[in-house]
């Protein structure tokens, strides 16, 4: 166990280092400090003084990767690469291109983020799941093929009707929740009550239909029809057989969602009017800030990965013969 879990871990080290070198590259030789100055000062029409003024006040004046003029270890951590991209692995996110202290700004929103995420994201797969089940047990008949047209057109709609429709009628026209805004306390919960259910629903259509797939899939198998020969009942079939061995691909599809629960959801944050991470990244992209922006790819880099090894870890302990791969 402890080989395998060492090994995604290196991994893992392995792809957050490709990920930083590659951001630093596309930031940084694409995109030239002389062009961010331009973008952040007003366009073209700028002199050289002030380009050179904007890069001293961010510290992007230094050498890219080598300072030849300084001496012993400087030369290579006199650079932007080392300030701007190496001191990301000590979580050194470095001052905002306004001025603000990165760090500071991850640490005031990640509470709002976590608060819409995961209610959402363990409500969704319950609901997901449960719904799937019901529609296998009902397989077949006029339950299920209700169930899967109304997956489709839960597919169909875009999130954002959902958010625009959703804040219509619950906020402005039944005004049983606010329209956008958050606050502490039990308030909390009457700001967050609207974009919860948003999130379950915008997923539940996609979701469903792929873990009634996975469990027909299961149904079919020889050890399912052992069971209901052994007498076992339907609902026992489904909820200790057919449900446990269809564990490992549900818990595949719901790697990309573990990074939401950090990074929050960039429309609905900024829809709502929660101060979370997806709503600093969609600020940040706006006011063509590439500090808070390579911090962020950054940090979802690193919750993605982090989301894959305890997902691997996950699948050890439902099918430990994964250890051996």
């Amino acid at each position: 166990m402890a080989g395998y879990v060492a090994r995604r871990l290196l991994y893992g080290v392995f792809i957050l280092v490709g990920v930083n070198l590659f951001t630093f590259i596309l930031f940084f030789t694409v995109n030239t400090p002389d062009d961010m100055a331009r973008l952040n000062i007003g366009g073209k029409r700028v002199t050289q003084e002030a380009i050179q003024k904007w890069k001293v006040e961010r510290g992007y004046d230094k050498p890219l990767l080598y300072d030849a003029r300084a001496a012993g270890s400087e030369k290579f951590t006199h650079t932007i690469f080392f300030e701007r991209s190496l001191q990301l692995f000590a979580f050194r996110f470095g001052a905002s291109d306004s001025g603000r202290d990165i760090g500071y700004e991850i640490g005031e929103r990640i509470g709002p983020s976590l608060a819409l995420a995961l209610p959402t994201f363990l409500l969704g797969v319950f609901a997901t799941v449960c719904t799937a089940l019901l529609m296998v047990f009902f397989r077949a008949t006029y339950l299920d093929f209700w169930g899967v047209a109304g997956a489709v057109v839960l597919m169909s709609i875009s999130a954002l009707f959902y958010i625009i429709i959703g804040q219509w009628f619950f906020s402005t026209l039944l005004r049983l929740v606010p329209i956008s805004g958050f606050a502490g306390g039990w308030d909390l919960f009457v700001f967050l009550a609207l974009p919860i259910v948003i999130g379950v629903v915008a997923r539940l259509g996609a979701d469903a239909l792929l873990y009634r797939t996975m469990f027909l899939e299961e149904v079919s198998k020889d050890y399912v029809r052992t069971a209901r020969a052994k007498g076992l009942s339907e609902n026992a079939v489904l909820f200790r057989h057919v449900l446990r061995n269809a564990l490992l691909p549900i818990l595949t599809s719901t790697v990309a969602i573990l990074p939401l629960l950090f990074l929050g959801s960039l429309i609905m944050e900024s829809f709502f009017g929660i101060p979370g991470l997806g709503s600093y990244t969609i600020d940040a992209i706006n006011a063509q800030d590439f500090a808070v922006v390579r911090s962020m790819v950054f940090v979802g880099s690193l919750l993605y990965i982090v989301g894959l090894i305890l997902t691997d870890i996950s699948y050890t302990v439902a099918d430990p013969r994964v250890r051996l791969a």
